[in-house]
């Protein structure tokens, strides 16, 4: 049928799908607008105006009207846990997105009354206090009284774990349970564990304990996996770089991802790092992986890159910035081998390195290695995070041909690393524009999904704001980016990391047709509403993998979630924020109402105890004031 005034004729190469009546972001200087873009065997045949691409439009050419909406290229996170986080999505309850604590402990008290005995809620990473109204974390109280028999473990950030007595008895802890190295099992004055756990400064407790709770069959982690890329697809994500990690073992872990691509439902390209597990192990593994694949091999979905974000454990610097920084001890030694190893094999690496103590010994090793003409000599190779590195490091990265890849780490954290390092250091935390003027490869990610949210949108804000979900502004006004500028960041510079630049992050006659249409104009809605963008047509490999409001229907179903008590059936990942354009003074006036609703719920709590007077001023009348 003729499509505002597009009509299938008989071109000698049909396009297999045109997204018109768009306004194109290409990411291309030579090109910068468009109206439309046409797709062919995955890859874009033409960008142009609509009528440029009329002729490609063929009998069984399926035409998508973008009803003007802002059309990008398909997003890139550049430091993503994805294959972890899909065989774990289906069982945790996300609280990313919930704007009061109150509407936290609810649906958490929903999901413990529809979750079977011997399974755990978990609600692990994606959000923070900060975020709430109440601006505070629940309490073992609340916790305990949500959920009385079922155990519930809910992580925040690298900082502590809240488990209820539940939760406790499941896992084994008893007041004879050692507090492991790096870690605080805080005890009552009886001795025996409260429920909350710290990370004091290392999460490997918060994270072993997590490992205690049930896991899925392989059958499960397909399908939660499959979730879980239309999830990222849901916010325009088509790519990310899987940054391995804890807990993540090559290639058992791998498997479920493997498959996928071997089966074609892969809805997101993704490119893998191999993270040895075992400390004191290391140069084993890499030894053997070495031999076993190389960076690059696999195809455009599915691609190892290199090895990291550890290469060995004792080289790691743990960012729990409520704690002191680290003291690390002698780890040159074992490091120096590891990347000796991988750069005479023609490895590419990336390193986990949140401060700038970290970051200088490990250029020291770098440096030697130089002078043997290691580097640089073309492998990729970066530091992860890199929140207080200073110019003197980066003139160092830059002359040993290295990368950054940033996080809004600080969007959840901002608060604690204000708190122990000053507002002067958040400022340049990390120095972006340092970076950038330097002419350094910078990407940028979200480290999801155990502590920032793995929505983009967020880190976007982030970038361009320089705010917390606290609603500080933490950057200082040189240390934002404009709006195409950490777009590029989200899009060409992952595909930067992954040697796929020419093929990926821009909109042009020959690469890759990933590409998102949103809801809201990024480059034109207000800086507070970015982080309640999502995409309703989102096109990898020119396939539609999701669609939303007036396209719906047009990417193809999943199976349900399985199993059926998963927290995803009820209440799904994210949750939905409002539409962006509400006035700002609306949106803070519904957090007020939902944040006096919770006061009121507590004044009626502590009356019924006799902490405070019925019917008159909340005058505290705990004995400690008094």
């Amino acid at each position: 049928m003729p499509v505002a005034g597009i009509r299938p004729g008989a071109p000698e190469q049909p396009a297999d799908l045109v997204v018109r009546n768009a306004k194109v972001f290409t990411n291309d200087p030579r090109r910068p607008g468009a109206t439309a873009v046409a797709v062919r065997d995955g890859l874009v045949g033409a960008v142009g105006d609509d009528a440029d691409v009329a002729p490609l439009v063929g009998p069984g050419t399926r035409v998508v009207d973008a009803l003007g909406r802002r059309l990008v290229p398909g997003l890139n996170d550049a430091h993503l846990h994805v294959v972890r986080g899909g065989l774990n999505y289906v069982l945790e309850l996300r609280w990313d997105g919930v704007r009061t604590l109150r509407e936290a402990l609810a649906v958490l008290k929903l999901q413990a009354e529809r979750t079977p005995p011997g399974q755990w809620v978990r609600v692990v990473g994606g959000w923070s206090a900060d975020q709430f109204a109440e601006r505070r974390l629940p309490t073992l109280a609340e916790l305990n009284a949500a959920a009385p028999d079922t155990p519930v473990f809910v992580l925040h950030l690298y900082q502590s774990a809240l488990l209820n007595k539940a939760a406790l008895r499941a896992a084994g802890f008893t007041r004879d349970t050692p507090d492991p190295a790096g870690g605080q099992i805080v005890r009552g004055h009886d001795g025996e564990p409260t429920g909350l756990l710290i990370a004091a400064p290392g999460a490997l407790l918060l994270y072993s304990t997590l490992a205690k709770a049930p896991a899925l069959d392989e059958a499960d982690r397909l399908g939660s996996t499959r979730h879980f890329l239309r999830e990222l697809n849901r916010f325009g994500l088509t790519s990310a770089i899987d940054a391995a990690g804890g807990f993540q073992s090559f290639p058992e872990n791998y498997g479920t991802v493997t498959e996928l691509a071997r089966r074609g439902e892969l809805t997101l390209r993704i490119a893998y790092h191999l993270f040895p597990q075992t400390a004191g192990q290391e140069l084993d593994d890499l030894a053997r992986w070495v031999e076993t694949v190389r960076p690059g091999e696999g195809d455009e979905w599915l691609r190892l890159n290199g090895a990291g974000e550890n290469l060995t454990w004792a080289a790691a610097d743990f960012e729990n910035f409520a704690e002191p920084r680290p003291q690390l001890g002698a780890y040159e030694g074992e490091f120096e081998k590891a990347v000796r190893l991988l750069t005479e094999h023609g490895w590419g690496f990336r390193l986990h390195a949140t401060y700038d103590e970290t970051i200088r010994r490990d250029l020291a090793v770098f440096e030697k290695l130089a002078a043997e003409g290691l580097f640089p000599q073309g492998n990729r190779w970066l530091f992860d995070h890199a929140e207080t590195v200073t110019p003197d490091s980066l003139d160092r990265i830059a002359a040993l041909g290295g990368a950054v890849s940033v996080q809004n780490r600080l969007s959840f954290q901002g608060e604690a690393f204000v708190s122990r390092y000053g507002a002067p250091a958040a400022a340049e935390a990390p120095p972006l524009r340092a970076m950038l003027d330097r002419g350094l490869t910078v990407a940028a990610g979200t480290d999801a999904t155990r502590v920032s949210s793995y929505n983009p949108w967020v880190a976007l804000h982030w970038l361009v704001s320089g705010r917390a979900v606290s609603g500080r502004r933490l950057a200082a006004p040189h240390n934002r980016l404009g709006r195409a500028e950490a777009l590029e960041l989200y899009t060409l510079g992952g595909a930067r990391l992954t040697g796929e630049e020419d093929v990926k992050g821009r909109l042009k006659v020959g690469s890759y047709a990933d590409l998102a249409v949103l809801d809201a104009d990024y480059f034109t809605v207000p800086e507070a509403d970015i982080p309640h963008i999502e995409s309703v047509l989102t096109v990898v490999g020119g396939r539609i993998v999701h669609a939303a409001q007036e396209h719906e229907g047009l990417a193809p179903g999943l199976p349900p979630v399985s199993p059926s008590w998963s927290p995803v059936t009820r209440f799904g990942g994210y949750r939905a924020t409002p539409a962006p354009g509400p006035a700002a003074g609306v949106r803070q006036a519904e957090g007020v109402l939902e944040a006096v609703a919770a006061s009121d719920e507590q004044h009626a709590w502590r009356t019924a105890r006799g902490l405070a007077a019925p019917g008159r001023p909340r005058v505290p009348l705990d004995p400690c004031f008094l």
